[in-house]
């Protein structure tokens, strides 16, 4: 286990946890659920989301041992076949409006096992879930071609024209009746809404009409592969057709090893609305040239341009050094399609050269670092306020919209709060325009602690402020709450003017800080002030009003202090 966490490690994978069923389950629902449950030993593995070559265990370990150089990286090939012999899919027009593209490809004489096919079905699922977005940008659907004949027709029909067997049910039903069937289905019911609302549902014919598939929602139940598949017919449908090409050049890199004639892979020749042909799958290899001086530099080392090429060789990316020795060649194969800058060459280099080898230097650039004033002044102020007897909380930056607006008998809209477009949960719909509300729940979480209550934060607001490049501003807030069986105005008012006095800022108008009377929707008539200082308001003080102390659950009364501490750096 230690020396595969290594492995790894080394090849820029971290191994998770190792673990079996029953654990997984034991810790999620208890010891009872878990009984009867594998205790074969499985490795979690955290692939980054650019590698879908790394999704399958076939990929997986093709990596590692080329990375061991156990083994040298398979060239892929396509086999077009004979004039009229090969398949076809055909593209109508009626498909532009809602899927437009099509790609396909065939495995010859493969053989399945359990694993094989398990492992089959399951990188299709997490390529759905990853480059797919959720099957949006493509659906993939693997057919047993022995059952149907070509050419196949990739169209688009009106839901209740549509009529065939799903995947492993018992009848046939029409389209909105699959769209029915689906809606309790935990797994299926989240891609309905792709097609739902259309007016024509996507859906492929072989030649006598048998129905292998209404993409992205189910396959036909005609068409499914089983252990004793020999010929596998793979179509990807989509959106975006840069996307459906990768999806298959993975779908036939991972399993065509499986073929009788290994790494070999069928094309189809694919039919567009307006007659142009294309053959896929295009497993197209390319070749970057990148300069060894370069690699060395971004990275760090000093390897020669041979070993740079053994180093990415291992990496998966066949190179060699062309030229007087000045310029390495790299092959990219159609496995990587995250190959996309010569900076990615870089940090497969890297990798393969081991980031624990790299020499720690001290930068050439010469840099002190220091502490933002703005945080320098956050932070030389908590203590001052921890030192006049209050206690310091840390609340959270997002709350709900009846926190910052109607429990404060203000309107949503003019808070001017930034939403979060889907919340989770309730409680975190917008970002804090005001500290007051975590400061009360704080206190309505405390009700039991001993009185009075002095709680502060100095934290981060955010508002909406369309002059910013992100549309949004944060503002340093310092907000103190007094809870007790009498308001304590003084007590609020007295910690102003210590924060005054830390701050050096005199009780007078031409250049120190003042109050006025003032109304606020949070607080009791007559009992707030707003306070100015350089020349501009601050914030407000006062006494809340008892609408909003019941709102947030509380009984006593409750003064509070909230300013802006900004215009003090």
């Amino acid at each position: 286990d230690e020396e595969f966490d290594e492995l790894c490690f080394e090849f820029g994978l971290e191994l998770d946890e190792i673990t079996s069923e029953k654990d997984i389950i034991s810790k999620e629902k208890g010891e009872e659920k878990a009984k009867g449950a594998s205790d074969v030993v499985l490795y979690k593995i955290d692939v980054p989301a650019n590698r879908y070559d790394l999704l399958c265990l076939e990929g997986l370990v093709r990596g590692l041992q080329v990375f061991k150089e156990r083994i040298n990286l398979p060239r892929f090939e396509k086999i077009i076949p004979a004039e009229g012999e090969g398949q076809r899919l055909i593209i109508t027009e009626q498909t532009a409006q809602i899927r437009p593209h099509a790609v396909a490809a065939v495995l010859r004489n493969i053989t399945f096992t359990k694993d094989r096919y398990d492992s089959f079905i399951d990188l299709q699922e997490k390529l759905h879930q990853n480059i797919c977005r959720r099957r949006a940008l493509v659906a993939i659907g693997t057919h047993d071609l022995d059952t149907v004949t070509g050419p196949f027709t990739f169209t688009a029909k009106a839901p209740s024209e549509i009529k065939f067997k799903p995947l492993n049910q018992s009848q046939e039903y029409t389209a909105p009746q699959i769209m029915d069937l689906y809606r309790t289905d935990s797994h299926l019911r989240h891609y309905l809404h792709l097609i739902e609302t259309k007016p024509r549902y996507p859906v492929i014919y072989d030649s006598n009409g048998v129905v292998l598939s209404m993409p992205p929602i189910i396959n036909g139940d005609h068409t499914k592969i089983s252990l004793n598949t020999r010929n596998v017919f793979i179509e990807c449908t989509g959106t975006d057709i840069t996307k459906a090409k990768i999806v298959l050049d993975i779908m036939v890199t991972m399993f065509s090893e499986y073929c009788e004639k290994p790494f070999t892979v069928e094309a189809v020749e694919v039919v567009y609305p307006n007659g142009k042909t294309h053959i896929y799958p295009e497993l197209a290899y390319r070749t970057e040239k990148v300069k060894p001086e370069y690699i060395n530099k971004k990275v760090g080392i000093s390897e020669t341009p041979s070993s740079l090429a053994k180093l990415l060789t291992r990496m998966c990316l066949k190179s060699h050094v062309t030229g007087n020795g000045n310029q390495l060649e790299i092959e990219i194969p159609p496995t990587r399609a995250d190959i996309i800058h010569a900076c990615d060459i870089v940090e497969d280099a890297a990798i393969a050269y081991g980031y624990n080898n790299i020499q720690m230097v001290i930068p050439k650039t010469y840099t002190i670092a220091n502490q933002l004033p703005l945080n320098k002044l956050a932070e030389l102020l908590r203590l001052d306020l921890a030192a006049a007897g209050f206690t310091e909380a840390l609340t959270f930056a997002l709350c709900s919209q009846e926190d910052i607006a109607d429990k404060l008998g203000m309107d949503i809209s003019a808070t001017n709060a930034v939403r979060i477009a889907n919340p989770k949960t309730a409680e975190f719909q917008v970002a804090r325009t005001t500290l007051l509300p975590g400061l009360l729940k704080t206190i309505a979480a405390n009700r039991k602690m001993p009185l009075p209550l002095k709680l502060f934060e100095i934290s981060d607001i955010v508002v909406k402020d369309p002059n910013t490049d992100v549309g949004a501003r944060n503002y340093r807030h310092l907000c103190a709450i007094y809870y007790n069986k009498s308001p304590g105005f003084e007590i609020i008012h007295g910690l102003l003017d210590r924060v005054m006095q830390v701050l050096e800022v005199p009780p007078n108008e031409e250049n120190g800080y003042t109050i006025k009377a003032a109304e606020g929707t949070a607080f009791f008539p007559g009992r707030c002030a707003e306070v100015f200082a350089k020349g501009q308001s601050i914030g407000k003080l006062g006494v809340l009003h008892p609408d909003v102390i019941t709102k947030f659950e509380l009984t006593m009364p409750c003064s509070v202090l909230e300013i802006n501490i900004e215009p003090f750096v």
